[in-house]
């Protein structure tokens, strides 16, 4: 992807982050439906400025006085955008951070909810992304992790020791995304059979398909004829 091909950010929405600009699966092909100029850029919300309202300040002030000399280098980025609160985190302090989060008592993010595989092909160095949503009991309150690692290190500590119910979801991000969850207690596939070649939600896995013949006319399998990116 080139400077030319990167459609503009929309409007009130400049402290987005880049990451990919997708054309019409018609592009290029004479299609006269509307669809063959199609572009939609794809973005993260960059980081946000403080005051980030409401409580989402308190909790990143405290969680900063824990971390202490390490604060900087653990939180990459606070994100504030629809509402919600997340934090970019360093992968190294991963569960430094989380266990801070659960055990204080001005926190109390006492659940995680799981962790969610994403992965952008276009952002180079951090290609695949978990996203961990947190819940907190005592206060009433939700916010999100979210760390990022490349295809060709695609590793994130695990945070079983701090959050066991998340052990069959990472298990199934690794199956899906290939993203290794180093001190997991048994990482394995959870779904794909244990000798299955790839990792199927990955946007670099192919689509697969047969082709079919119709009335005289061969239908070639989707990924050999459709951009998903």
């Amino acid at each position: 992807m080139t400077e030319s091909d990167i459609a503009p950010v929309p409007e009130g929405r400049e402290s987005l982050t880049l990451i990919n600009v997708r054309e019409g699966m018609f592009s290029g092909s004479g299609d006269t439906s509307g669809f063959g100029g199609l572009t939609k850029t794809i973005a993260m919300p960059g980081p946000s400025a403080k005051p980030y309202g409401g409580w989402f300040d308190s909790v990143v002030e405290i969680l900063q006085e824990l971390l202490e000399d390490t604060a900087d280098a653990a939180i990459e980025a606070v994100v504030v955008d629809r509402g919600e609160l997340t934090l970019r985190v360093n992968r190294d302090h991963l569960v430094e951070v989380c266990r801070h989060l659960r055990n204080d008592q001005d926190l109390r993010f006492e659940i995680c909810l799981g962790v969610s595989g994403v992965h952008y092909p276009a952002d180079s160095g951090a290609e695949l992304h978990a996203v961990y949503p947190l819940l907190s009991l005592t206060h009433n309150r939700q916010m999100r992790l979210e760390v990022a690692c490349g295809d060709d290190d695609p590793h994130i500590p695990s945070v079983c020791s701090i959050y066991p119910a998340n052990n069959w979801h990472e298990r199934e991000a690794y199956d899906f995304f290939g993203i290794i969850f180093d001190g997991h207690p048994g990482l394995a596939r959870i779904q794909m059979p244990d000798d299955w070649s790839g990792h199927p939600q990955r946007k670099d896995y192919p689509l697969g398909g047969i082709p079919v013949t119709y009335k005289g006319a061969t239908i070639p399998s989707p990924d050999t004829r459709r951009q998903y990116r």
